[in-house]
């Protein structure tokens, strides 16, 4: 038997899906759930269904319950082991490329993206990379396109950033005012920023290093095979890929076609 609240949920994200175009449907349920249940709260809705009728009428609700279904929690250099790993293990085989093509999958409101350009910029090879910065949520895409950061981020940014090899000091890459750390905007040239939906579209054709962390943690497991077939399409012959501190690709249909570079640090590479 299904609680009423259950049955509510489940015909929301089927609206979504109608409506929108946007697939919550292989979202894992529990986080969906709470998170949901906080946006009715917060929008003053006295059930889902309340919620549900706003949102088909009003796209603006519906854009402001995207807020809530795609929280961002995320932090530069974030697991800096991670980044330690990549730019001695990875970067010298990117070096060996005329030119690369790198794919961060749900970019969020853009630390992962600035990171890596960071890193790209210091091991010499930013100029002759395209990155591609991918989300389903348009206000995190523009905010990371801004390269706008709070200030008081930058302390937990700058140690992140000095455990993971970092060559330099943290504050050459920003400007500070009015509370905020404006990033060096030429970080962002090479970088695209775009709507994409790991649910529902298709690959970024020879990609040299895919990084998509901690996205998968809130998928259900048909949705996470979807997201490896697109990963293991898109990356060329020995390609990269990185996942989260909490995924892993052992158990997916997809596991035989990649090797462990570092385990410890989910950092794969294509057979």
């Amino acid at each position: 038997m299904h609680s009423d609240t259950d049955i509510e949920l489940r015909m929301l994200i089927e609206a979504i899906y109608m409506k929108y175009s946007y697939d919550f449907r292989d979202y894992t349920g529990a986080s969906q759930k709470r998170r949901v249940l906080h946006a009715m709260h917060e929008m003053g809705c006295d059930s889902i269904s309340a919620l549900q009728a706003r949102i088909i009428h009003e796209p603006a609700a519906f854009s402001q319950l995207l807020q809530y279904l795609t929280i961002p929690v995320t932090s530069m250099f974030r697991d800096p082991s991670y980044f330690a790993a990549l730019r001695e293990q990875v970067v010298p085989v990117l070096r060996t490329y005329p030119s690369l093509k790198i794919w961060v999958a749900g970019c969020s409101t853009g630390e992962e993206v600035y990171s890596l350009a960071i890193l790209l910029k210091e091991e010499g090879l930013l100029e002759r990379s395209m990155l591609y910065a991918t989300d389903i949520n348009p206000q995190s895409l523009e905010k990371a396109r801004q390269g706008v950061f709070p200030l008081e981020a930058m302390r937990e940014y700058t140690q992140n950033y000095q455990q993971a090899g970092g060559l330099r000091s943290f504050s050459d890459y920003y400007t500070a005012a009015y509370n905020a750390a404006l990033f060096d905007k030429s970080l962002c040239e090479n970088v695209t920023f775009a709507d994409h939906s790991l649910a529902t579209d298709a690959v970024f054709a020879e990609t040299h290093l895919i990084s998509c962390r901690n996205v998968m943690i809130y998928f259900k497991k048909k949705l996470q095979e979807r997201a490896f077939g697109l990963f293991h399409e898109s990356l060329c012959h020995r390609g990269f890929l990185g996942l989260g501190s909490k995924e892993s690709i052992d158990f997916s249909a997809y596991a035989p076609h990649f090797e462990p570079v570092v385990k410890r640090e989910r950092l794969f590479r294509k057979r």
